[in-house]
């Protein structure tokens, strides 16, 4: 708010005053409503009110409205200040316009008319006030007004220096709604020129626009590299003195310099020119020789605008990647920074070498620094810097230091933070199977990976471990012989079992001759793990077992007693309950000549990249270096079409957000011949379950995600769009992760949500802008504030447009935003349940009941699931029948808490379901059993 001096708008300041008084909430409504009721009487009464006074009520209503409280009068008042000469007028009149008039209103054609009028205005105060109003409001319908106006105020010859500057940003502003406002052809000479100008400002601003410019189009504004060139030589070479007035801590011009050095980073190489790139050479080496230069000041200032003006300079360096002896000095540079005491600055050293060890030039230079950096990642106190320091050594190995960094890492990972273990984890496997020589030492580093930090090892780890030792014959025998001494520890971690289970069961004959690891013993210590395990890693040691069968057959009676034991053959699971009496039956009625075919050793794996750099590619995106995201130089299994789907999780579909989650077992329903093929040739099997891409554009189902959180809304060739939420009472938060899968920029990317203003009065919805720009493979997110104020019955969409190689692209998005995301689960025990359920069944507008037939095969622990997802309490042993699910939950509105009790009773002979929805809402019960209902 403007200040209030003196006796200026005295009755302003005593009303702001009153309001901060008040004791309570109830005495600061009630003088608010006396104000609000004087105001509509001012502005209804007879006499007209002169500019002071709207002033004055129209700076009240703007108080009132950033309280909180909603404003629905005093627009008409706020338009006519804008007709004023004075400037404090002008100035509340244009601050109430841009914070409260919607686009939509019937004023803005008047609001238009009235910027018109201020922009051809001879007074440069009227100009600027009226585009600073154009880029608050920032829409379509502002573009489309001014787009003519804007470009010739900012080119004109006339136009004063302080109206140029604001018409850049603005019309920067305005482009990243609508691109096409900025005209092409003559205008585009015209608009670089503006680095020339006099005015550095005017140059500041105008570099901002360029930049936009030119990440849309690169080949049309390509002329502005040696103007930037040429004005950043002006500015490095300059003493503080020569550019007083935009000195800052005796550093000229410190944020034009860095914006120009953005600028220049869009072009590769930036200077094709052999004139321009000496000068541009010059300028970073100037640069860099300052960085030598003995601080002018001791105030972090000084300090902070020099560092920025460098790593820009150094980011440029990287990006060329051209001139080795500025990559060594850019390195020693940062290298003196490892040791500063500031934070922030060792932080930004460590993440540009991560950059400088990715080119030939550099990479050396940056291996000096292997010990500080190690020192770094035990020794730092912010876990950002440590984590800098792991990804800095992981771009600096190569095969003359990948033991000692690999075993640096495996020592501090015993300590490491829990937020990094799981990264640390995949960069070790990487390395070690990168830069193998003697795949024992592969081998053993893996194996410490489990011992150390197995429930940071993914799948794909362990995996790739059985891929390489099944690929190669020399390391089969090591790695059973190793996996059976690290299986003898008191505490062994689950992932360890799967690989021991799978590689003994492939090569325990290699030490099946030493006593200490006979066929018996194999078995038995395998066996002493089952009943600690998950069922899918018992029936990953099921396979085992009945391969032993076929390497040991002196031991198949102890085997075949345990597919005989009740907890196998009778099991609960269905995956262990069938590989067992499959497994049994073939061990009694195969051949030894059968058997041995059907259980023969797993073949080779193609070659092809490694699926653990997917992964980290996928959880890092960015900041994997680019020379250790390239094709693996080492063998790298993938699927056959007969075995080990579970071993070759490869796709050739990039889940760019990580929310397709694999079921981790087979289907329970396939049937006994299917499976058994399954079990027999894909011993352990996983399906995959990416998301397949589709052309078409489409709505999605909002069905899908009445009863979870998180998931893949959408996904076709060109993107993939997921969904992350939590609900508190009757907030909630959403995260949408937009990533583009494709190798092209998409242009003109613009999320728009679509819920009328009738709508809005039951579920407000607030969405956070994105930039218009989604860079090739790169992944954005958006967040999504929602409000529930009362029952409602439709969720809100987005619709998202965006530019694919030139063609216009459109998807709909139905926002999982259902009434139920709102329930707080409820505790209840069977007394006081039943009690609300009669009380609410007095009457038939508290309840809704709907009989239905499944959709689906009945399955009622995948019925449980859904309940629990669905979000309210599942109380347990309250019902007779244990086959109904009973639950209970209020549903928060800023209005009211609407309490909610449910009761689903299957039937399984009638493959029926009767869903019945109490609450204190008769349309509340009504929309929480269509929401159910629809699940089952």
């Amino acid at each position: 708010m403007p200040a209030v001096r003196g006796d200026g708008m005295r009755g302003l300041a005593v009303f702001i005053s009153d309001i901060r008084n008040c004791k309570s909430k109830e005495a600061e409504i009630k003088r608010i409503n006396k104000e609000l009721a004087n105001i509509r009487s001012k502005f209804k009464g007879d006499k007209t009110l002169d500019g002071y006074q709207k002033k004055k009520y129209v700076c009240k209503l703007l108080f009132i409205f950033l309280l909180g409280h909603d404003i629905d009068f005093g627009h008409m008042e706020a338009v006519n200040l804008l007709s004023s000469n004075k400037y404090s007028e002008k100035q509340i009149g244009y601050l109430f316009i841009s914070v409260l008039v919607n686009t939509n209103s019937e004023l803005i054609k008047l609001i238009i008319q009235s910027i018109k009028n201020d922009l051809a205005s001879r007074n440069p105060i009227h100009v600027n006030l009226a585009l600073q109003c154009i880029a608050n409001i920032g829409s379509r319908e502002m573009a489309e007004a001014f787009g003519n106006d804007i470009p010739k105020l900012l080119v004109s010859g006339d136009t004063m220096d302080v109206v140029k500057q604001s018409a850049a940003l603005c019309l920067l502003r305005l482009f990243r709604t609508s691109q096409e406002i900025i005209p092409g052809g003559e205008w585009t000479s015209r608009i670089i020129h503006l680095l020339n100008d006099q005015h550095m400002g005017v140059v500041t601003a105008a570099t901002s626009l360029i930049d936009a410019l030119v990440k849309k189009n690169p080949e049309e504004y390509k002329g502005c590299v040696s103007l930037a060139v040429s004005r950043l030589s002006r500015i490095v070479t300059a003493s503080y003195t020569d550019l007083q007035d935009y000195t800052y801590y005796f550093v000229p011009a410190p944020w034009l310099s860095v914006k120009l050095l953005r600028l220049l980073q869009n072009y590769t190489p930036p200077a094709e020119d052999p004139g321009v790139r000496g000068r541009l050479n010059e300028c970073l080496e100037t640069i860099l020789n300052k960085a030598q230069e003995a601080p002018k000041s001791k105030k972090v200032q000084h300090s902070n605008a020099k560092n920025a003006v460098l790593f820009e300079a150094i980011s440029l360096i990287i990006h060329n990647d051209s001139e080795a002896n500025l990559l060594v000095r850019a390195c020693n540079q940062l290298g003196q920074f490892l040791s500063n005491r500031e934070t922030n600055l060792r932080y930004l050293a460590l993440e540009s070498m991560c950059h400088l060890a990715t080119s030939e030039f550099s990479h050396e230079a940056v291996k000096k620094h292997q010990e500080v950096v190690i020192l770094s990642m035990k020794m730092e106190k912010d876990v950002s810097v440590r984590q800098q320091a792991v990804d800095l050594l992981y771009a600096m190995c190569d095969k003359s230091n990948a033991e000692e960094i690999v075993q640096e890492m495996l020592n501090y990972l015993e300590t490491a933070d829990y937020s990094i273990r799981e990264e640390m984890v995949l960069k070790v496997a990487i390395l070690a199977e990168k830069y193998a020589t003697d795949y024992t030492w592969y081998v053993d580093v893996i194996l410490n990976l489990i011992r150390i930090a197995g429930d940071y090892v993914s799948e794909e780890v362990w995996y790739r471990v059985i891929q390489i030792v099944i690929n190669r014959d020399e390391v089969q025998g090591y790695a059973a012989k190793t996996v059976f001494e690290a299986l003898q520890a008191p505490a062994c971690h689950e992932n360890m079992v799967k690989v021991g289970g799978y590689i003994l069961g492939e090569f325990g004959n290699l030490i099946a001759g030493d006593q200490r690891s006979s066929p018996s013993v194999q078995f038995q210590l395998l066996h002493s793990k089952y009943h600690l395990c998950s069922p899918m890693t018992r029936a990953l040691l099921l396979s085992t077992y009945i391969k032993f069968i076929n390497l040991f057959p002196e031991i198949k009676t102890q085997i075949q007693d345990v597919f005989k034991q009740d907890s196998n053959l009778r099991s609960a699971d269905a995956e262990l309950q069938q590989r067992a009496s499959e497994y049994l039956q073939l061990s009694v009625i195969a051949s030894s000549d059968v058997l041995a075919t059907v259980l023969e050793e797993m073949p080779a794996f193609p070659e092809r990249e490694s699926s653990i750099l997917a992964v980290l590619k996928k959880k890092k995106p960015g900041r994997v270096p680019e020379n250790e995201v390239k094709e693996s130089k080492s063998p790298t299994p993938v699927a056959t079409s007969n075995h080990n789907n579970d071993i070759n999780a490869s796709t050739n579909q990039a889940d760019l957000l990580g929310l397709s989650t694999p079921p981790t077992s087979q289907p329970h329903n396939a049937s006994s011949t299917g499976v058994l093929l399954d079990v027999l040739g894909d011993i352990y099997s996983k399906p995959n379950n990416n998301v397949s891409a589709q052309n078409s554009s489409w709505v999605i189902d909002p069905k899908k995600f009445v009863c979870k959180n998180n998931g893949v809304l959408f996904e076709n060739n060109l993107i993939q769009i997921g969904v992350k939420s939590e609900f508190r009472q009757n907030l909630g938060r959403l995260g949408l992760f937009y990533g583009n899968k494709t190798t092209t920029p998409l242009q003109t990317f613009v999320p728009t949500l679509l819920w009328g203003d009738d709508q809005a009065a039951k579920l407000s919805v607030q969405m956070k802008s994105v930039e218009p720009l989604l860079e090739a493979g790169a992944q954005i997110q958006q967040m999504i504030n929602a409000e529930c104020i009362d029952d409602y019955t439709d969720s809100p969409s987005i619709s998202l447009s965006f530019v694919y190689n030139s063609v216009p692209q459109k998807i709909t998005i139905k926002l999982p935003l259902t009434l139920n995301k709102f329930f707080e689960p409820t505790e209840m025990n069977g007394e006081s349940f039943f009690a609300r359920w009669k009380n609410l069944g007095n009457t038939n507008q508290q309840r809704s009941q709907k009989i239905f037939k499944a959709s689906q095969a009945m399955d009622l622990q995948a019925a449980r699931t859904k309940m629990l997802g669905f979000g309210m309490q599942l109380l347990d042993g309250i019902d007779p029948n244990p086959d109904n699910f009973v639950c209970a939950g209020i549903i928060h509105m800023r209005s009211q808490q609407v309490g909610c009790l449910l009761r689903l009773e299957p039937n399984k002979n009638a493959q029926m379901y009767r869903l019945t929805v109490r609450s204190s809402k008769e349309s509340v019960s009504v929309e929480i059993c269509e929401l159910l209902a629809d699940q089952f």
